[in-house]
């Protein structure tokens, strides 16, 4: 009874969210991703000052996110629960995004219902500044053409996988069903420069590595990312980008959650679980666990008309709570075509591996997944997809676990929309 409480409040919700943008106030804002179809394929916010300021403007918009699992999993000592084919919880979040000042915009976003947390909470905000002619009109308005500031306790822009992922009922840029294995994807508090001139792009920032605050003694680390890159429109066919990112934290306590930030919890629902309870929201993904560490990505991005691929080497570097050294390497690769009208449809496949150890073969870990699927956006802002993923486990580290001989796969079906 309580879950249908919570789906029809949701309903409700996104019912009268969809009322209010009938009535204006869907506001064209400035430099801002949209989060539909429009938005798929853009990284970092443009700098085209292409809307003109009329005022304080509010644009309330919404996500929902519904899936049909039917997946089966096994492993070596045949200790996993019954899985069977069903509706899984769906999804939702509100968006308050707000046109503060000329140049000057506002994010929150709300998860009202998500698999981690069945209850309405704040996944994250910030404010982006693309002007400062609040302080001054014009003030360093050469520099301000280039680059972009963002404070906030939200994602922080390491790595080009967290802007192809989907963030709780926002799905709309992913073009499977799950996310990354290593998923790359944190909210704190944080500050960042861009810089973005003639296809380079510059990405300077700092944050303290947390993502539950805490003023006490021993939370003072902090950790530095960056990004450096080039995204050129060479042609009318072709798109080039490349990026390499790095995130690099102190030891002293910043409880590193580079790896594990995203409070939402996984999509394959309790895949891996076993039947002593041994499980959690976030599988089947998997974190380092590093208590403090060094990471770098790579990501390549190219598409010629309507093929596209998108690529990921990544490696971390770290130490657990326990001053274990360990590192580990992530391959991901993406490739697409899209096609029809406006290219509304799509067909395409992920391979993603993680594998490395912490310090001994005996702790060596391989996870390899595929994923092979398509979609159709029926509208600007609707889209369904379809997948079949099959994901492995190997390796000595993973002797003695739910994990060991571990393997899942079958088909997910996804509709979501957002606005």
């Amino acid at each position: 009874m309580k879950t249908i409480k919570h789906l029809l409040t949701t309903a409700l919700c996104l019912t009268g969210l969809a009322g209010f943008a009938q009535i204006g106030l869907q506001s064209e804002l400035q430099y801002f991703r949209e989060p539909g179809f429009e938005g798929v394929n853009m990284f970092e916010t443009p700098k085209a000052d292409s809307v003109q300021f009329e005022g304080l403007k509010v644009r309330v918009g919404g996500d929902f996110a519904m899936q049909f699992q039917g997946l089966d999993h096994s492993n070596d000592m045949n200790t996993l629960i019954d899985l069977s084919s069903n509706f899984t919880l769906p999804t939702a979040n509100l968006n308050l995004d707000v046109q503060l000042y000329d140049g000057v915009r506002m994010h929150l976003r709300t998860y009202l219902s998500s698999r981690h947390h069945t209850e309405a909470y704040v996944k994250g905000g910030y404010i982006q500044m693309d002007k400062l002619d609040f302080i001054k009109e014009g003030f360093l308005e050469g520099f301000m053409e280039m680059a972009t500031i963002r404070i906030g306790m939200d994602e922080i822009n390491y790595g080009d996988a967290h802007f192809r992922r989907s963030d709780n009922a926002q799905t709309m840029y992913n073009p499977f069903v799950g996310n990354y294995i290593m998923d790359s994807f944190t909210t704190e508090p944080y500050a960042e420069l861009t810089v973005q001139k003639n296809g380079f792009l510059v990405v300077a920032g700092a944050t303290n590595g947390r993502l539950n605050q805490s003023p006490t003694p021993g939370d003072d680390g902090f950790a530095m990312f960056g990004k450096l890159g080039y995204d050129d429109q060479v042609s009318e066919d072709l798109r080039l980008r490349l990026t390499g990112s790095i995130y690099s934290s102190t030891d002293q306590g910043t409880r590193d959650y580079i790896y594990g930030g995203d409070r939402a919890g996984a999509r394959y629902y309790q895949v891996m679980h076993d039947t002593t309870g041994a499980g959690s929201d976030f599988d089947p993904r998997f974190n380092p666990g590093f208590a403090y560490q060094t990471a770098f990505q790579i990501n390549p991005f190219v598409k010629f008309k309507g093929l596209e691929f998108f690529g990921i080497y990544e490696m971390t570097t770290g130490t657990t709570g326990a001053d274990v050294d360990g590192d580990f390497t992530q391959l991901g690769a993406e490739l697409l075509y899209r096609f029809g009208g406006n290219e509304k449809f799509y067909i395409g496949g992920r391979y993603n591996s993680v594998s490395g150890d912490y310090g001994s073969s005996a702790s060596e870990i391989n996870i390899d997944r595929i994923n092979v699927g398509g979609g159709w956006f029926l509208t600007n802002n609707i889209l369904a997809k379809i997948e079949y993923v099959n994901q492995t486990y190997d390796g000595d580290g993973l002797m003695g676990s739910r994990f060991e001989g571990g393997e899942f796969n079958g088909v997910m079906i996804e509709a979501a929309i957002s606005f």
